[in-house]
Parts: C-alpha cells; sequence; structure tokens
C-alpha cells in the first residue's frame, strides 16, 4: 500500500478481518477432525456438529468481509486446512475429552484474541465490533460446552491445554502478516 503510516486503520481492519477468516476456517477443520473420528453416533457428535455450524457461520461473514472490503486472504489456508484436521482428528483419538480439552484451550484463545480486537476496534467499525461480539459469545458457549463433557478432567490438561494454545497464538500472529 502506498503511503501506508504505522496505525493505518485500513491496515489494522485488515489483518483482523484475514486472521478471523484464518482461525473461523481452521476452527471448522479442528472439528471435521473431530467427527471423522468419533464418527455421528458419539455423544459429544451432536455438540461438535452444533459448534461447527456455528463456525461456518462466522466464516461466511469473515469471507464476505474478504470479497466486500478486498482484504488479502492469509496464504497459510492449505496449512490450517491440514493442521487444524490433525488436531482435531489426534485430540479425538486420544478421548472424547481431549477432543473437548481442544475445544476449551482453542475457545480460551480466541475469546482473548476477540476481546483484543475489541479493544483496538473501539467505535471505528460498528459492524466488524458486533460481528465480533456476537462470535465471541458463540466461542465462549463453545467453551462451556467443553468444560462441561469433561474437558478439565483430560489426563494431562494442563499440559495439552498449554501446548494447544502456544499453537493458537502461533497461528493468530503468523496469519495476521502472512
Amino acid at each position: 500500500m502506498s503511503g501506508w503510516k504505522p496505525g493505518d486503520a485500513k491496515r489494522a481492519t485488515d489483518s483482523m478481518i484475514r486472521v478471523d477468516q484464518a482461525g473461523e476456517y481452521g476452527a471448522i477443520r479442528i472439528y471435521a477432525g473431530q467427527l471423522a473420528v468419533l464418527g455421528d453416533r458419539h455423544p459429544a457428535s451432536r455438540s461438535i456438529h452444533h459448534m461447527a455450524q456455528q463456525e461456518e457461520r462466522h466464516r461466511a461473514f469473515f469471507d464476505r468481509m474478504i470479497v466486500e472490503r478486498r482484504v488479502r486472504p492469509t496464504v497459510l489456508q492449505p496449512i490450517w486446512k491440514v493442521a487444524g484436521f490433525a488436531l482435531g482428528a489426534v485430540t479425538a483419538a486420544i478421548s472424547p475429552r481431549a477432543a473437548m480439552a481442544c475445544t476449551a484451550a482453542v475457545e480460551t484463545e480466541i475469546d482473548k484474541h476477540y476481546e483484543e480486537q475489541l479493544g483496538q476496534l473501539g467505535a471505528s467499525d460498528p459492524e466488524l465490533s458486533a460481528a465480533i461480539v456476537d462470535f465471541q459469545a458463540e466461542e465462549l458457549e463453545h467453551k462451556a460446552t467443553a468444560i462441561a463433557a469433561g474437558a478439565e478432567e483430560t489426563p494431562g490438561y494442563p499440559v495439552l491445554s498449554a501446548v494447544i494454545r502456544l499453537g493458537c497464538k502461533v497461528a493468530i500472529a503468523t496469519a495476521k502478516r502472512i
């Protein structure tokens, strides 16, 4: 962008839209991996399907924003496709509670991420802010669902959660730029 200066609001908003679209796509892939392992008959599958549908709605919003605002999407989408699915499948293969631990860890970081974005946006972009508030509430519901399903009872939960949360932080930082 010629004429760009540090603190450029459009560039900051573009980065938010790029990373949020990538994150929602990654979440969909995590749930796809979990469902591939657990199948449709497992008791957790109904909750996972519901959460995945909400993530699809979130992604569709950010897909629309990318087109309307001419934001460059992340070039890392092929990596998120594989990594998200693998994370979901591996945690589900460990146990259904580990799959829920994955969800709780991811949603903990997404909540923090969305809260940070809302602080940065202030009143500058009401459409984006309203969507983030809506999506953040659903992400917190996902976390509560996961905890109610025994996420924190997963053997090794503190370590598993810390590793997944670190991975989320790295993915967020990377997708903002690339």
